[in-house]
């Protein structure tokens, strides 16, 4: 440590010492701040990208009767949209905050391993080219649903399939090498005095996380290779005629499956964890808990993947061993949605943008929690199966979950990445449009899906127009609402009034939610010593 120079250890040395400039300066990049910088614009980029193809998907469905793509199309577009939320949008932004926020939390100079951080980020790109070049091709692209349940994937599937499984790949092998590279940080570059238990929630979450894509992403590997052979190379896997079983496909992606949904979760409830606490001014409550029930939740993780699978004729004993399982799950985000409103309790709030999404977060997180819950229930889950009533519960999750955390992630720290503030007023027309268009996008699919329509369907019965109706204008309504965002953020990098240093004023020191003070090469200025 004693070696490197303040400038240095802020990640400043790459603009002294004739470092690439221009286009070579990101291609060979190993600044965390740079890689997480690119992570950052990729994933919103792979945002804009899916939300198109969602737009595709809402205009087909706007009114009954095909009128715009054909069936085979639509399917590829919600298999595509799927693919490209979970892998390309949601999973890079996260790692795009790791890279920016582990280093300077826990007092590093860098990540560990930036080497291997630049190319676990530049392989991405390729991936997704792939992965949305297949579209092109003869017979199309994947068409069979982000989960391709063989026999869909393996024997009725179009000859791209060898392109999709190549582009899991190597998104899998990316997300491995970047979650190498947050355990090593975290475990190896801590400042000295930065004990466990003082880690930011971030950090610790982001740990846990780290452990669980280790964990999983061989699974999918083995998964999406089984499905490679039983489509080109004769072996049956998954086909009955030679002695596979095609449930088996969906307890191997399931067991990927599950954990996967608490990879795209967990980051965000370090986010909040460290966003409430700043505008509650007022130290996070429970903070001990925090840690314990985020472990908890990656440990239950990998005992619920057969709620997935209720209808595909399990032994009643199992069926309620998942049913338990899942229900119980839902004790330790109980624990973390009581920290954060108790953080909010009596605290002396204020209401910017950052805030906002954080209490949008809690409260339409919880809703998909609730109808998670629902979905728990073995017998009630019979009904539920397979309809809109699923889709509605995991959007809530992962859009009003994971994607507003990171919204708000990206508002509380522009002042940092950019040394710029944001426009507040545009942020909060981003943010109200956002919210009112979500609810009216998602919220009607519960009932959709309780009057029993089907997801993944191109066309569907006059019963169900009007509501498709509104839900469909929901859709382009918050597809557009997102533009907001993006002119926000270029207006945010090319100028605007400069940040001060505590950009969050009132809420000083508590950007870390940590009992002692940051060290002080966290933030440009040291902290004044309590």
């Amino acid at each position: 440590m004693s070696t490197l120079t303040q400038d240095q250890v802020a990640g400043h040395d790459d603009h002294h010492h004739g470092a690439p400039a221009g286009i070579m300066r990101w291609i060979l990049t190993t600044n965390h701040k740079d890689i997480g910088t690119l992570y950052l614009w990729f994933s919103f980029i792979m945002f804009l990208t899916g939300g198109a193809m969602a737009m595709v998907i809402r205009a087909e469905l706007f009114q009954p009767g095909l009128q715009l793509v054909e069936p085979n199309f639509f399917n590829q577009m919600t298999t595509v949209h799927g693919l490209i939320m979970v892998f390309g949008a949601v999973m890079p932004a996260f790692t795009g905050l790791a890279n920016w926020l582990i280093p300077m939390m826990i007092g590093a100079p860098d990540m560990a391993l930036p080497r291997m951080n630049n190319w676990s980020f530049w392989i991405l790109p390729f991936a997704f080219a792939i992965l949305l070049s297949s579209l092109f091709m003869e017979g199309g692209g994947p068409n069979f649903g982000w989960t391709f349940y063989a026999p869909l994937s393996t024997t009725y599937s179009a000859d791209s399939t060898a392109l999709f499984v190549f582009s899991i790949h190597i998104m899998g092998i990316s997300s491995i090498m970047g979650a190498i590279n947050v355990i090593v940080t975290i475990v190896n570059l801590r400042a000295p005095g930065m004990t466990w238990m003082k880690l930011p929630l971030f950090v610790w979450t982001w740990l846990i996380t780290a452990f669980l894509l280790i964990a999983v992403m061989p699974v999918l590997a083995g998964a999406v290779t089984m499905v490679l052979t039983d489509k080109y190379f004769g072996t049956s896997f998954f086909d009955a005629a030679g002695g596979g079983d095609p449930v088996m496909f969906q307890h191997i992606f399931w067991f990927f499956g599950h954990p996967e949904v608490y990879i795209m979760i967990l980051p965000s409830f370090g986010i909040i964890s460290a966003i409430v606490p700043a505008f509650s001014r007022k130290r996070l409550f429970g903070y001990a808990s925090m840690v314990y029930a985020t472990a908890s939740i990656a440990i239950l993780s990998f005992l619920v993947w057969a709620h997935h699978m209720f209808t595909t004729g399990m032994p009643v004993f199992a069926e309620l061993f998942f049913m338990y399982c899942t229900m119980l799950i839902a004790v330790p985000t109980g624990v973390k949605v009581f920290n954060w409103v108790a953080t909010m309790w009596r605290g002396s709030l204020s209401f910017e943008t950052p805030m906002l999404f954080a209490v949008a977060f809690i409260i339409l997180f919880t809703i998909g929690g609730f109808s998670g819950l629902m979905l728990a229930i073995t017998p009630a889950d019979f009904q539920y199966h397979d309809t809109y009533f699923v889709v509605a519960h995991f959007h809530y999750v992962l859009v009003t979950g994971a994607i507003f955390s990171i919204m708000a992630a990206a508002y509380y720290w522009l002042p940092k990445w950019t040394g710029h503030m944001y426009d507040e007023k545009l942020g909060q027309w981003h943010f109200w449009c956002s919210v009112i268009s979500v609810n009216v996008l998602f919220f009607p699919m519960h009932f959709l899906g309780l009057a029993g329509m089907p997801r993944r369907i191109p066309d569907y019965s006059i019963q169900f127009a009007d509501v498709n109706q509104i839900v469909s204008i929901g859709g382009f309504a918050f597809g557009l609402s997102q533009l907001i965002f993006l002119v926000l953020v270029i207006k945010c990098i090319k100028g605007g009034e400069k940040a001060p240093d505590k950009p969050w004023e009132g809420s000083e020191g508590l950007e870390w939610t940590l009992p002692s003070p940051a060290p002080y090469h966290s933030f440009s200025t040291p902290p004044e010593v309590k």
